[in-house]
């Protein structure tokens, strides 16, 4: 039989009823199927009123145990048995059940509990009807709960109180940013004022948590502060909605009046059924008459609470949140820092925030302030206003770390030690999360120690922030330690991912397979991020600055296929990063085949996002068919590329001119050129390079050197890469004349030479049998690696002849070699030098002064090319030709050792 719902016409819930979720057959509710008996205790609502009849409280437990058992057809004939055993039943003899499907929460079995009392019209007192709204509420019914407060309050006896409006505006709260909850809670607050209900402070903390931007807060405040003296609980909500919307003045405020009542001696007790913390002091809710005006409503609040409140000052009528006056004996004793001026980039002066508490005065008042900071003090654990002191300043510490306000966190954290509110594993969690940001690893790291040092074990996120920090400043042994002592999986996902692009920058990918075995065995999900490093890492074979073989290109393409083999596995799908990274790595292998294959798979699967990079996909590939000098196949992609409608760039085009050079046809790579210029790119030193390079191939020097000089007249800057294209060509041609005219040119164009160019000059001085000069000239470049600046030089000097060259210990060479990580010019001619220092040639660090650098300025400073015959004769002296060939392996002798 249907048993309709009390008072609520049935049209009304029908939809609603039928569309809640009834569990099914053999569930149990997790936190009840351990418990065989009823509380008789309602905790929270204090003891039953009256108790239920002996009958009436047995088939009770026994339709809640069928309840928690899963048995809901069993538990329906039950309470059918109840409400048909007497006609004198009361809402007392159902409200057991009532308070299991409030906790469960049970809304299914509530409504057909209401239905059973509406047909024995049994009529729910205040209690009841909050059971029925906090089931509803937390079953995540709010419609059905909000038609339940519109219909209850038709007629006066069944009129809802002021506590089940704020269950329904707590629910919608915490549905914190749905639109639809911020609707129904409008609603309520519409029937609140229809009916005259008034607002309590559990009000306005929902309408806080409510609060959709920072002005409705300050509204909030200015009508709560007409009618309370907020207590700490209050500030505290108060605080939580300012730091929600970064609002740092007003919430430092706030927390100068909670330190203030807190030094009053505020008191909290746990009287919420859920272990919260609350006021101990009586807070009335003032009834909103609207047949009052303003006067004398604050009349009535401040009688209210003058006469309720121990004599607490309230203030009425202000406009903002500094017009509320905290009633402080001895004010004058609070010697107070300005808050504005120690911080003005919060944009405007505020209150003072804090007393200064630890000042040399030994006048009684201060006393007074000190006592009542040891009365803080003591017994901190269990004491509840430290605990929501101490939550307050987290709050803060959390939204400066948001809005990068580094000097008010430090702050903070320094009162807090003052006002004995000592700093948990949240507040550190907060604290070093802003340290991190604005001073650095270092500093993080001190604040680390001082935590350990309390015994206070740091949060899992914590170690994650700080490692994520070291992977940025490239320190891979602290940021591995710190991820080895995270526990949780949650929290290792953006650590490991900081830490492998790390790996990627310093190409260390074995210091990778360590932190991708970690995650495997914790079993992290990898995510796709994770996956476009791990082809940038692990995808190149062979180590920089050495070219594929077929080895290394086997090697990478099965590395290819086991990564992609695990993509599939976790049901991650390739983005166009992770196709540009693994087109990157196998061009870097010479892989060719693939990456055709991938270029094509790339146009299918993307071709029609916008942050799809289409010309850079396109030009990794040519650049890398190029390098391996598969020209026929780079010509097809580039017809592909324009067939296709996709227009090339200034990049695209140098990449064909070079291609063009690779086949030495100037007719071609003049053609490319004429077609980037028609669309509108303008050659760049790049594409001089190519260009030049094609014409020394020729031997034809002089259109080379033209093409120089049209480069600068261009408005371009020359580079070493260049010069360097004109001095291998000059060594290979024994053209010791044009060789000298280039590196002098380099000199008067401030362009700093690379071993490159000093193993060029070196190896053409010695082949055509110029011992002496090769050595001279080895070292004036030498010593232009370091700087072209003599001044910088001489300042430089001492350092370096006693850590490097004239270093005799057996770890000089190898300090020398660790700078190639970050200064690989250095490192390079610091060797070079060292070299000459130990054969017994004299170091001179005024290359000016070298008698070499000046016949080259005489003869070439004019800037113009005369030819000369300089005949190549065959080496006499094996050992500098075996110099030499040391010298050409210098450097990639050297990066193989820091591979090492």
């Amino acid at each position: 039989m249907h048993r309709s719902l009390i008072r609520v016409p049935f049209r009304l819930f029908t939809d609603s009823f039928y569309k809640l979720k009834v569990p099914k057959k053999g569930e149990r509710n997790v936190n009840h199927q351990g418990v065989q008996h009823i509380q008789t205790k309602s905790k929270g609502y204090g003891r039953v009123r009256c108790e239920p009849k002996p009958f009436t409280y047995s088939l009770q437990r026994e339709i809640i145990n069928a309840l928690r058992l899963g048995k809901r057809v069993e538990a329906t004939n039950l309470l059918w048995s109840l409400s048909s055993r007497s006609d004198s039943l009361r809402d007392d003899d159902f409200i057991y059940i009532l308070d299991y499907c409030a906790k469960a929460p049970d809304p299914v079995f509530v409504l057909e509990t209401c239905s059973s009392m509406k047909e024995k019209e049994i009529s729910m007192k205040d209690k009841c009807q909050m059971f029925v709204i906090q089931s509803l509420t937390r079953g995540n019914h709010l419609v059905v709960a909000l038609n339940w407060l519109e219909f209850l309050g038709e007629k006066n006896r069944t009129k809802p109180v002021l506590p089940i409006y704020n269950v329904f505006l707590n629910a919608c709260a915490r549905k914190q940013g749905d639109v639809h909850a911020a609707q129904l809670a409008a609603r309520c607050l519409k029937l609140m004022e229809d009916r005259f209900v008034g607002k309590s402070p559990v009000t306005y903390a929902a309408l806080l948590k409510l609060a959709e931007d920072l002005s409705a807060v300050h509204n909030i405040w200015k009508e709560f502060t007409k009618y309370y003296t907020p207590s700490i609980i209050c500030l505290r909500h108060f605080i939580c909605a300012f730091t929600r919307f970064g609002d740092l003045v007003s919430a430092c405020q706030v927390l100068q009046h909670m330190v203030a009542l807190a030094l009053q001696g505020g008191q909290l007790s746990m009287t919420s059924s859920e272990g919260k913390y609350m006021s101990s002091r009586l807070d009335i809710p003032i009834c909103v008459n609207h047949n009052f005006d303003n006067n004398k409503r604050e009349e009535i609040a401040s009688h209210v609470h003058v006469s309720h409140l121990n004599g607490a000052k309230t203030t009425a009528g202000e406009e903002d949140i500094q017009s509320t006056e905290i009633d402080m004996s001895n004010r004058e004793t609070y010697m107070l820092t300005d808050i504005g001026n120690c911080f003005p980039q919060l944009g405007y002066s505020c209150l003072p925030l804090f007393p200064v508490l630890n000042q040399g005065d030994d006048s009684g008042s201060l006393s007074s302030v000190s006592g009542a900071v040891s009365c803080l003090k003591r017994d901190f654990e269990s004491e509840p206003v430290l605990k929501v002191l101490r939550w307050s300043f987290n709050d803060i510490l959390h939204a400066c770390g948001q809005s990068a306000n580094y000097e008010l966190a430090d702050h903070l954290f320094l009162q807090m030690h003052k006002l004995g509110v000592e700093p948990s594993c949240f507040t550190y969690d907060r604290f070093i999360k802003v340290v991190v940001m604005w001073k650095g690893v270092a500093d993080g790291m001190e604040v680390l120690k001082a935590m350990e040092k309390k015994n206070l074990k740091p949060y899992d996120k914590t170690l994650a922030n700080l490692s994520i920090g070291c992977s940025k400043i490239l320190k891979l042994d602290l940021a591995e330690a710190l991820l080895d002592q995270i526990i949780e999986a949650q929290y290792l996902l953006y650590p490991c991912r900081a830490f492998l692009s790390a790996c990627d920058v310093m190409d260390k990918p074995e210091r990778a397979i360590r932190i991708l075995a970690k995650m495997k065995q914790m079993k992290v999900k990898l995510d796709i991020d994770i996956y476009e490093l791990l082809y940038s890492l692990f995808v190149t074979v062979n180590a920089p600055y050495e070219q594929g073989n077929p080895l290394s290109r086997n090697e990478a393409v099965k590395r290819l296929e086991v990564i992609e083999t695990d993509m599939i596995a976790n049901g991650v799908q390739h983005s166009p990063r992770s196709i540009q990274n693994l087109l990157r790595s196998l061009g870097a292998e010479g892989v060719t085949t693939q990456l055709q294959y991938y270029l094509g798979f790339a146009e299918d699967q993307f071709c029609g996002r916008k942050s799809y990079p289409r010309e850079a996909m396109f030009n990794i590939t040519l650049h890398s068919l190029v390098d391996a000098e598969e020209n026929d196949k780079a010509m097809h992609i580039f017809r592909l590329m324009i067939s296709n409608g996709l227009q090339p760039d200034a990049a695209t085009y140098t990449i064909m001119v070079d291609c063009c050079s690779n086949t030495r046809c100037f007719k071609s790579a003049c053609a490319i050129v004429s077609m980037m210029i028609r669309d509108g790119f303008f050659p760049r030193t790049s594409t001089y390079t190519s260009l030049i390079k094609i014409l020394l191939a020729s031997q034809d020097f002089d259109e080379a050197l033209r093409l120089l000089n049209q480069l600068r007249a261009e408005g371009n800057e020359p580079d070493v890469l260049l010069f360097n294209t004109f001095l291998r060509e000059a060594y290979h041609k024994g053209r010791i004349d044009l060789l000298e005219h280039i590196v002098e040119r380099m000199h008067q164009e401030n362009i700093q030479p690379d071993p490159t160019t000093c193993s060029y000059v070196f190896s053409a001085y010695v082949e055509c049998d110029f011992i002496s000069t090769a050595i001279e000239a080895l070292q004036v470049l030498s010593m232009r690696m370091i700087s072209e600046d003599e001044n910088v030089l001489g300042e430089m000097r001492k350092d370096l002849e006693e850590n490097f060259i004239l270093a005799e210990d057996s770890e000089a060479e190898f300090r020398i070699i660790k700078l190639f990580k970050t200064r690989e010019n250095l490192a390079a001619a610091l060797l070079n030098l060292r070299w000459i220092e130990e054969n017994g040639f004299s170091l001179s660090w005024l290359p000016s002064e070298s008698t070499w650098a000046k016949r080259l300025s005489s003869v070439y400073d004019s800037g113009v090319f005369r030819p000369l015959q300089v005949k190549r004769q065959k080496s006499r002296d094996r050992s500098l030709d075996s110099f030499l060939r040391n010298c050409v392996l210098l450097i990639s002798e050297g990066r193989k050792g820091i591979q090492q």
